[in-house]
């Protein structure tokens, strides 16, 4: 029996279908209401929180392997408090009950947050760590102090292995996460930054999790990452793939650093999250690079897919999910 936190997510949506497509039985949270989908019921849904133990404790029972998906994902500072508690003491309680429950193996999917992911003089791989100096993220910050649970359960007898996904991209929920850039390209955003980062298919994430699972490889961790791409090819392709206009107009730094602090005035009085940060402007500037080579020597038999094979290929999904043209 496999359990799944964090199911109803993008990565845990795309995890479930493949590992109920391979004939697996999974146990999968939820936490308000279980996702209405083809395969739906045959998944076994548990209501279960992260932050409630005896909750997670028994949707553990009976499990062997366990990807564990939950988190929050935000770059707002103001969730601070919200980071740390289901990031950090979740993942604590979801290490302390897989020790419990002497479960076989744990995938863990953190994020290269938890790298330290500003780095413009050399290439981020699996050495580095988040710091006050190399991240400006209290979700990269959070998933840092989630990986040292995660270590922490390694070093208690726990055997584990941690994916850090860059950029991933998907047909999820477009109002938010990472799937929000395609909603913008499809309404004709006009700006773009000269930024750089990784960026990788939902589906190859999926790939590389179920092959560690199955494999002996455990107490390290992988980059995932499929190329690295500059923003404005990336919305360039996105924009092609739903017949738009291509963004045209450049952001600059001094225009990002207006228009984050302009959001957090407007958040101050509305009490909605802003559309951009200091910590997502910084970053959306940055020309970041991810070195892959670790994990794709020890899977040589696994390849990435192209950026181009994968945005067209999530256009098509996201026409058909939102009845679009």
């Amino acid at each position: 029996m496999i359990l799944v936190t964090g199911a109803t997510g993008l990565v845990g949506t795309h995890l479930l279908r493949r590992l109920v497509q391979s004939g697996q039985k999974v146990r999968a949270t939820y936490r308000s209401s279980i996702p209405s989908s083809d395969i739906s019921n045959q998944v076994e849904w548990v209501r279960a929180d992260i932050l409630d133990i005896l909750s997670i404790e028994e949707a553990m029972q009976q499990i062997q392997e366990v990807y564990h998906c939950a988190a929050v994902v935000s770059f707002n500072p103001d969730q601070k408090k919200q980071l740390q508690h289901v990031n950090v003491e979740g993942t604590a309680n979801v290490v302390n009950a897989a020790l419990d429950a002497g479960v076989q193996k744990m995938v863990f999917m953190s994020s290269v947050a938890a790298l330290g992911r500003i780095r413009e003089d050399v290439a981020i791989d699996e050495s580095m760590n988040w710091t006050p100096e190399t991240s400006n993220s209290e979700y990269g910050k959070s998933k840092y102090l989630a990986e040292m649970e995660v270590w922490r359960g390694i070093g208690e007898g726990l055997n584990a292995v941690i994916v850090n996904p860059v950029i991933i991209l998907g047909a999820g929920d477009w109002s938010s996460g990472s799937t929000a850039i395609f909603k913008s390209a499809y309404d004709e955003f006009p700006w773009y930054t000269e930024g750089v980062s990784g960026f990788v298919d939902v589906e190859d994430v999926v790939t590389v999790m179920i092959e560690l699972m199955k494999s002996n490889i455990s107490d390290q961790r992988f980059i995932v990452s499929g190329a690295n791409i500059p923003y404005r090819t990336i919305f360039n392709m996105i924009a092609r793939g739903f017949g738009k206009k291509l963004p045209s107009r450049k952001v600059s730094p001094l225009m990002a650093a207006i228009v984050w602090r302009i959001e957090a005035i407007k958040s101050w009085f509305t009490g909605k999250s802003p559309l951009l940060t200091k910590e997502t402007a910084r970053t959306a500037q940055a020309k970041v690079n991810f070195n892959n080579t670790k994990l794709l020597k020890l899977l040589p038999a696994f390849s990435y897919t192209s950026a181009e094979t994968s945005i067209d290929r999530i256009c098509r999904e996201l026409k058909v999910k939102y009845q679009l043209p």
